[in-house]
């Protein structure tokens, strides 16, 4: 995991220095960053939707990058997604991250934040960069109404909205919300993986 974080040089993505073994305990050195992750940005000063946008552009950005590389975070959420000073975005915590490809998780093993999973990952199904569209979407769908498209009371009652319900749609929960962009986010947050965009890239 540690050596496939490693690997994504990219400004959008947080940089690992070394990595290794202190004894029996593995470390990794990463870039220290100034700023706020966006879980706390969301609850500050409005943003403008241009901000917004600007903001999940840059996820995007870096999100493709990995998504290029065969490497699916598997865990994106707000708190994962750091906003620098100057407004650039670092995506943190590829902690639960995997290579494409591989086989190293084990089947029927629920991974990741139970607001951001994809109905594949809530089964226990092997994910790929659909389901970090998916994630992609539920942030995206945070960012632009304040609130997250599958909550409920308990961890039960929201994995059982993201396997059957369908979110309160875009443009109800942001009235003037262009058409184009409710587009981008249904198609995202798709419950058939076959119908969300294929890797952050082409979102």
């Amino acid at each position: 995991e540690a050596e496939a974080a490693a690997k994504l040089m990219h400004p959008n993505i947080i940089t690992v220095y070394e990595l290794g073994l202190e004894g029996e305990q593995l470390f990794m050195a990463m870039e220290l960053l100034d700023g706020i992750d966006l879980k706390h940005a969301l609850t500050g000063r409005k943003m403008s939707l241009d901000e917004k946008l600007g903001v999940m552009e840059q996820i995007c950005e870096g999100l493709a990058f990995a998504h290029g590389h065969e490497i699916v975070h598997r865990d994106l959420k707000p708190a994962n997604i750091h906003i620098l000073p100057s407004g650039k975005v670092k995506i943190m915590d590829f902690g639960l991250a995997r290579f494409g490809g591989s086989e190293m998780t084990t089947t029927g093993m629920v991974m990741g934040t139970p607001h951001y999973m994809s109905p594949e990952q809530v089964r226990g199904a092997k994910a790929d960069a659909r389901s970090d569209v998916f994630a992609l979407g539920c942030v995206l769908y945070e960012i632009i109404t304040g609130r997250k498209p599958f909550d409920a009371e308990s961890m039960h009652a929201v994995l059982y909205k993201i396997m059957q319900e369908e979110p309160v749609p875009l443009r109800e929960a942001a009235p003037g919300t262009p058409e184009t962009l409710a587009q981008v986010v249904e198609r995202s947050l798709a419950k058939n993986l076959a119908e969300r965009f294929e890797n952050a890239g082409e979102m």
